[in-house]
């Protein structure tokens, strides 16, 4: 199976570059990066450490996407929306991990699964994964009494908040108590904020070091406390999920699917 990476000389890039080589079956068809990057025509392989490989860092994403079975996205939203309507024109399998999208990029994505096969996850661990899924077990478990608090910590680097890891669980919990989350999110307490309303769910934000992802649901009832964690010490947990979701994905029929599907919970 060929597969590409999108952004493939950033550290999550060149995570990804390790884990196709190491899948059986699978081979690095071609990396990107946007035109006028510095990395553009340095070889793939010495950047991720795997010794020469002859493929070269390019700057023509259509082209780069032709010539695959399937590509690997954790990108930006803006550059995810592109390669989507690339892969979908080409009908080629495309893995989404990129977070941050908004209500149009999320518009755009669902559009080109009418002819592509996508796969999206906030997150591709199979740990917060089975995560999500305790935590809509407990939500509906657990009536209301039982305040939920969502707390997630990232390196230093990371653009958006919360992660989509944190706004996946949030997803989770909302649907276990069957609310919408948008109109039970808070994700913002700052001065005289009142008493915490029934049935929030709220979010907190750290950010700091080298931290690579830690995510905890917190259900705080009245004299007990029910806490769910997931730490990530590697990088490399996200990206062997995602060609294990390109393996999963191959001849499948289009439409967008999630991380579950993949994982069968």
């Amino acid at each position: 199976m060929k597969i590409a990476v999108m952004g493939a000389a950033g550290r999550m890039g060149r995570e990804l570059l390790r884990a196709i080589h190491a899948a059986s079956g699978c081979e690095i068809s071609g990396g990107t990066e946007p035109a006028g990057s510095s990395f553009i025509g340095q070889d793939l392989g010495e950047l991720a450490g795997l010794g020469h490989l002859g493929i070269a860092v390019s700057g023509d994403a259509s082209a780069v996407i032709a010539q695959s079975d399937a590509i690997l996205d954790f990108t930006s939203p803006a550059a995810t929306v592109a390669f989507a309507k690339l892969a979908a024109a080409g009908g080629k399998l495309h893995v989404i991990g990129t977070t941050g999208c908004d209500a149009a990029a999320e518009a755009a994505i669902k559009d080109a699964a009418r002819t592509a096969t996508i796969i999206k996850a906030g997150n591709m661990s199979l740990g917060v994964n089975l995560l999500a899924a305790l935590t809509k077990r407990v939500a509906a478990a657990l009536d209301e009494d039982f305040d939920i608090e969502i707390v997630e910590m990232h390196h230093r680097l990371k653009v958006d908040a919360p992660s989509g890891t944190a706004l996946m669980l949030g997803e989770a919990a909302a649907a276990g108590r069957d609310v919408g989350l948008k109109e039970k999110s808070v994700r913002v307490r700052d001065g005289h904020t009142g008493a915490r309303k029934s049935g929030d769910i709220g979010f907190a934000t750290l950010r700091g070091g080298s931290v690579v992802g830690e995510h905890t649901v917190i259900f705080a009832g009245d004299g007990e406390r029910i806490e769910l964690t997931h730490l990530a010490q590697d990088r490399g947990i996200f990206a062997r999920g995602a060609v294990k979701a390109a393996i999963w994905g191959k001849g499948r029929a289009p439409g967008l699917y999630a991380m579950t599907d993949v994982l069968g919970i």
